[in-house]
């Protein structure tokens, strides 16, 4: 991988950082596991290679709305594995078209680390697939709805965080608290 912008990406980014927007050092960074790259500098390169500082990520409020599939990827993975609420919430909000949506989780960035358990209000363990009970009404935000206690949410998805998994409730992708689920 070149460490210096192609003229495609350079007129892309405008020379600067695609995710924060700063102007030093902003270099290629590759979007496994297809080959293509976001302009991203120093800083964001070193965390996306290890731990993530929630106050940076801030910026992906603005810039996870790009038109760029390699932007968009880039911001639903970092979104997935800050484990913060307003995260959460931002990456339930974006809209990625299938083959989009299929590259992001290929990256495996947002899969369940393989000795991370998860598990219900009850402490049973939960892993995807299963198929969970809500314990209690819980409001949607974004959604304009509440999904009701008894509500059961089949196929569900692990995340990175052992707090939340992934389900849908009344055809929404959302992501659930898994003190708030009963395994079924």
């Amino acid at each position: 991988m070149t460490t210096t912008l192609t003229p495609l990406l350079l007129e892309r980014s405008g020379g600067a950082c695609e995710l924060c927007r700063a102007t030093d050092a902003v270099a290629p960074f590759a979007v496994a596991p297809r080959p293509d790259c976001v302009a991203a500098c120093a800083t964001c390169r070193g965390q996306l290679a290890g731990a993530l500082d929630p106050r940076h990520w801030f910026c992906l409020q603005e810039t996870a709305w790009s038109e760029h599939p390699p932007v968009q990827v880039v911001s639903w993975r970092v979104l997935g594995r800050l484990g913060e609420a307003w995260a959460q919430d931002l990456q339930a909000q974006l809209y990625l078209d299938d083959d989009t949506l299929a590259w992001a989780r290929e990256g495996g960035e947002t899969e369940a680390a393989p000795n991370l358990k998860v598990v219900d209000s009850n402490g049973a363990a939960l892993a995807d697939g299963d198929s969970v009970t809500l314990i209690k009404d819980l409001d949607v935000k974004g959604a304009g709805f509440v999904a009701k206690r008894g509500t059961l949410v089949k196929g569900i998805r692990l995340t990175n965080d052992p707090a939340l998994v992934e389900g849908k409730v009344n055809k929404t992708a959302i992501y659930l608290r898994t003190e708030f689920l009963k395994k079924a």
